[in-house]
């Protein structure tokens, strides 16, 4: 097997959801990988199992808010995912939910993020979106330039960011995608002053399920599959339900404090999105991200569509005439 680019790959929150996922992909093509999370456990399993790829994983405690706490790693590694975020600001308590199958918990989060039924979390404050999501990312990515100064790559250090499609409003609020997109444009702003060392490649994906670790994503994950196909099977002319949906969203939309490239639009631009734009499996996420680690071509952002295209996925119409190709 041919030596990766990317030989040393740190992942912030390995342990986690997907981050587990991505370090057992990266593995696989040859990478030496080295996690940090706030605990610094080793990824287990819903039952409380260390699966055997877990011993190949260096695993740390740090901070992503304090990356002083794992420094001395950066300058060695060829590259960082940094997969921290959270769909709710309750304490990861719905990915606990999510992980036990109990539904009532998750709707309870949900309710609870939406409607403030929870105590408020001031913007900033520890466990918050803009802490999370944004800031943590942030602080990383400085520290990972900073470990660069002075020297030259062969290649350009990627620094793969997971954001997300904005496919869950209303359901979430508006700030979690927000501040996904701020800690894209801000990590591009700072990557953007040594492009030939520092590539940004921006993963967004839509609902990432997975039948075992998170069995309440299953039902949903199908729903969508089929929404998206049957959106995909309209003839060309004919008047799609989400592009109806996004015309009167944009009709709609509410005054953003994001650039207009990057407004997120009101709640129904997010319904259409979500009609339109299929799952997708937590290993295929991960798949896409080794691919993209290592092909310098890929960076900026990377929606659903082309990680399909990345691990070699074609849609079934393509399938189906490469087929009738070979076959004649």
């Amino acid at each position: 097997m041919a030596a990766p680019s990317v030989q040393k790959l740190l992942v912030i929150g390995g342990n986690g959801f997907i981050g587990s996922a991505i370090c057992r992909a990266a593995l696989a093509k040859g990478m030496q990988v080295t996690s940090v999370s706030s605990s610094g456990r080793p990824y287990t399993t819903p039952k409380g199992h260390s699966p055997a790829w877990t011993s190949k994983v260096t695993w740390l405690k740090g901070s992503a808010q304090n990356p002083s706490t794992f420094s001395n790693v950066l300058p060695d590694v060829h590259g960082i995912v940094h997969t921290l975020g959270t769909l709710i600001e309750d304490g990861g308590k719905y990915k606990q939910a999510l992980r036990e199958g109990d539904v009532t918990k998750v709707i309870g989060s949900a309710l609870s993020s939406v409607f403030g039924l929870q105590n408020p979390l001031k913007r900033g404050a520890e466990g918050s979106y803009e802490d999370v999501n944004r800031d943590s990312a942030l602080r990383v990515c400085e520290a990972f330039l900073r470990s660069g100064e002075g020297k030259q790559f062969p290649s350009p250090r990627p620094f793969v960011y997971i954001s997300a499609e904005d496919v869950f409003r209303p359901l979430i609020p508006a700030r979690y995608v927000e501040t996904k997109r701020e800690a894209e444009m801000s990590i591009e702003s700072m990557l953007s002053t040594s492009p030939s060392q520092y590539r940004g490649v921006y993963i967004r994906p839509s609902l990432v399920y997975h039948a075992h670790y998170r069995p309440l994503t299953t039902p949903a994950a199908a729903i969508f599959d089929l929404s998206a196909s049957l959106h995909h099977k309209i003839p060309q002319g004919v008047p799609k339900p989400s592009e109806i949906l996004h015309q009167v969203g944009n009709a709609l939309s509410p005054h953003s404090s994001l650039p207009r490239n990057t407004s997120l639009g009101s709640s129904l631009n997010s319904i259409a999105n979500a009609m339109s734009i299929p799952p997708i499996h937590v290993d295929h996420v991960a798949e896409a991200i080794t691919i993209a680690l290592g092909d310098s071509n890929v960076a900026g952002v990377v929606g659903v569509k082309r990680m399909r295209e990345l691990i070699g996925w074609w849609p079934e119409d393509q399938q189906f005439l490469q087929t009738a190709h070979k076959s004649t």
